[in-house]
């Protein structure tokens, strides 16, 4: 996450921010009652709202601006105002509600990715505008207010409001969904109990805030890391929000193991199939070959080489996000906010007739006896409609179950390291051993 402060180029006037010192020419700029570029401050916060929406029976013609005094109203960015102009009935009359989606840890690489699919209607789809809430920390508020700028200037039709903020009970005001990509990454000397602890209380935090300001019903993606250990914790602290709508993005694991089968049985990705990633987003992650298919027959058919898929298969895709580090010198970023964009759509879009996908999610009632009051990675699918079932259709050997079993026993130790942030006591951490991810290094 970026490392900023709050610029001083605006001085606060009673609850707005006055914009006479913009440096944007005021011959050159223009304003609407109704469209307007403001920031403002939330309580306890120091927050900029860009606001882009109006009903049809609203709308003005932009006049010039003229100059204003220190009372005036702020200044609107009229090409970007121009953009929503709602007399264009044409466009606008088979759109959907807006709805709202949060967004944590927006100024970060990862979000810098994934703003722009989501405000572009890639993700949602072209007639379902949005509204991007923005939530940032005191150090990162400037670098916050440059991601509006930039998206303002994308002149992305079906966004129609930008805000950002840095209190979570503001920013998940109404959230219908929440991204929380934001964590702490792991400093040299960490233990990873440690980072267990400073990250659990940030979800903790977060889960709190979506508790008491967000939709009921709610869809929570937990990407910050340890991500399935976060969304417990958040899961744990919202108790207004149904369990079965957090989940922990492994489909980024899902995505690189469907690459490595490709690659090996020669064929195009979108011929494999069926492809599970089990337990944690760790090193102990289980990519599933025993059920997953290629041109709809079993792996095992396609590709004969069987000690390739329990060894070297198994570890390319538990460690390729340390391999890319070590050739691009970051951890990934565009790939993640790819994965996003897939983990939402893999539920908002019905799943194809005998496929599935991998989502983390909470294991109570699960049908494969794996241990129940953790977020562990599943297969599912889905009608479309935001929800999800588990699959029941698979099979299990000897070899599947082992390696199951070993990303389920660290799954439990890291839910004990956090016991004192999910209402189960005091805590007590044996992990195993460290199998963290290498960018959490």
């Amino acid at each position: 996450m970026a490392v900023a402060e709050l610029s001083t180029s605006y001085t606060k006037t009673s609850t707005r921010f006055h914009s006479s010192q913009l440096s944007l020419s005021s011959s050159s700029s223009r304003f609407s009652d109704h469209f307007r570029r403001s920031f403002r401050p939330l309580p306890r916060t120091r927050n900029a709202t860009i606001s882009c929406s109006v009903t049809s029976d609203q709308v003005q013609t932009p006049i010039p601006v003229q100059a204003e005094s220190p009372k005036g109203k702020s200044e609107c960015y009229g090409v970007f105002c121009l953009t929503y102009d709602l007399k264009a009935e044409e466009e606008t009359k088979s759109w959907k509600k807006l709805i709202n989606i949060a967004v944590s840890g927006a100024a970060g690489m990862i979000s810098n990715h994934l703003l722009f699919k989501l405000a572009s209607g890639e993700v949602f789809g072209p007639d379902q505008p949005i509204a991007l809430k923005l939530l940032g920390s005191e150090r990162s508020i400037q670098a916050l207010e440059g991601v509006a700028m930039e998206l303002e200037d994308s002149l992305f039709p079906l966004l129609r409001e930008v805000s950002i903020g840095i209190d979570p009970y503001e920013v998940f005001q109404d959230a219908e969904w929440a991204l929380l990509i934001g964590a702490k990454p792991r400093g040299p000397g960490m233990e990873r109990a440690d980072l267990l602890d400073i990250n659990g209380q940030i979800f903790a935090e977060q889960g709190k805030a979506l508790n008491a300001s967000a939709s009921r019903n709610v869809k929570v993606m937990v990407v910050g890391n340890p991500c399935n250990t976060n969304a417990l914790i958040c899961m744990k602290n919202a108790p207004n929000i149904p369990a079965k709508n957090f989940h922990a993005l492994t489909r980024l694991d899902e995505n690189r193991a469907k690459c490595q089968l490709a690659l090996k049985a020669g064929v195009f990705y979108d011929q494999v199939s069926n492809m599970t990633i089990w337990g944690n987003h760790s090193t102990t992650q289980v990519p599933d070959f025993l059920n997953a298919r290629i041109n709809g027959l079993p792996v095992k058919e396609v590709i004969k080489d069987h000690k390739w898929l329990e060894e070297e298969f198994t570890e390319k895709v538990q460690k390729r996000g340390g391999v890319l580090i070590q050739k691009w010198g970051r951890s990934s970023a565009a790939s993640t906010a790819v994965s996003i964009v897939d983990a939402i759509k893999a539920l908002i879009t019905p799943t194809p007739e005998g496929d599935w996908f991998s989502s983390g999610v909470y294991t109570n009632g699960n049908p494969y006896g794996i241990a129940e009051d953790i977020v562990f990675s599943m297969p599912c699918r889905s009608k479309g409609d935001g929800d999800y079932e588990l699959v029941k259709e698979v099979i299990f050997d000897d070899y599947l179950l082992s390696r199951i079993r070993k990303t389920e026993a660290e799954l439990l130790a890291e839910k004990r390291c956090v016991a004192h942030l999910t209402g189960d006591g005091i805590a007590f951490c044996d992990l195993p051993e460290d199998t963290m991810l290498p960018g959490e290094m």
